[in-house]
């Protein structure tokens, strides 16, 4: 049966979490669980609420893109997200100012907007707008008045691909987050690293191994040695490597003779006798007459 994927429930828990006042009480502004739905109910027939058990022929949520033909699982693609209205930073913030943000993200094209397909929308609370990145259509049902659609290539879900920096972008825009200036690239890599350093520790988030190793902890316990032979490799290597650096570090690399040869080597036989003063010149020339002789 169709499934919600976990890249969307993060989104979900994202909005949940700051545009809902207070989670314990029933506020008409919050935006309620019940608001923010992945996986169409019933009565929906294809579209990308449905997974591969729900599409039809022909659906427009498969066809229209090899992103979504080559993605297609079990997932929805689709998030829902219904009515609300927050004060921060001294303005009001609802449904329509949140979806034209998004939609002006998406005309801009920026990195955190890519995966969107489509997103079906109200600005004003009387006529609903379909912004598409395949320009197919333009418009949406009335339903939409109160809800807004965003449509996630269905590559990107099977991808697993983290979805929330666009709206932390726009809950930071509007003051519930702190400014994150970072670019959804540079959140890419920091997570990349962290999964790294965390296969390499296995014990810590965010791979304090390297400062226990620096503090000269950990590395000599057997058990330590055992788990972890490549670690004891690197930080031999490592001490090898200081130990060279030290002792080049106290060496005179000046080779006079060297370096004159290298200049010589490089002149022509013209340039070299030109160079010599007249005062010299004769002896210079005795001196190789008596070296052809010898």
């Amino acid at each position: 049966m169709t499934t919600a994927p976990a890249n969307l429930l993060a989104v979900r828990r994202l909005l949940l979490d700051h545009l809902n006042v207070d989670p314990d009480t029933v506020r008409a502004d919050d935006l309620e669980p019940g608001e923010v739905g992945i996986v169409g109910d019933a009565a929906h027939s294809g579209g990308y609420h449905c997974g591969s058990d729900r599409v039809v022929t022909n659906d427009y949520s498969v066809v229209e893109s090899t992103r979504d033909s080559s993605g297609l699982t079990l997932d929805a693609s689709a998030l829902d997200v219904g009515l609300f209205e927050v004060s921060s930073a001294g303005r009001t913030h609802d449904l329509r100012t949140f979806s034209t943000w998004c939609v002006a993200q998406c005309v801009a094209n920026t990195p955190d907007s890519r995966d969107i397909r489509e997103i079906i929308y109200s600005p004003d609370g009387r006529t609903v707008r379909r912004w598409d990145r395949l320009g197919k259509r333009t418009s949406g049902d009335d339903s939409h008045l109160w809800h807004t659609h965003f449509s996630f290539f269905r590559d990107s879900t099977k991808a697993r691909r983290d979805q929330t920096p666009l709206f932390r972008r726009y809950l930071s825009t509007i003051g519930l987050l702190e400014d994150d200036d970072m670019t959804p690239e540079e959140h890419a890599w920091l997570e990349t690293v962290h999964k790294n350093l965390t296969v390499l520790d296995g014990r810590n988030p965010i791979g304090q191994i390297y400062t226990r190793m620096a503090m000269g902890e950990d590395h000599t316990n057997p058990s330590f040695v055992v788990q972890h032979p490549t670690l004891k490799s690197l930080a031999a290597q490592l001490t090898a490597l200081q130990t060279a650096l030290t002792a080049l570090s106290n060496k005179d690399f000046t080779d006079e003779a060297a370096i004159v040869q290298g200049v010589l080597a490089g002149l022509k036989p013209e340039d070299i006798a030109a160079a010599i003063p007249p005062t010299v010149a004769k002896q210079v020339a005795d001196e190789l007459a008596r070296r052809l002789v010898a």
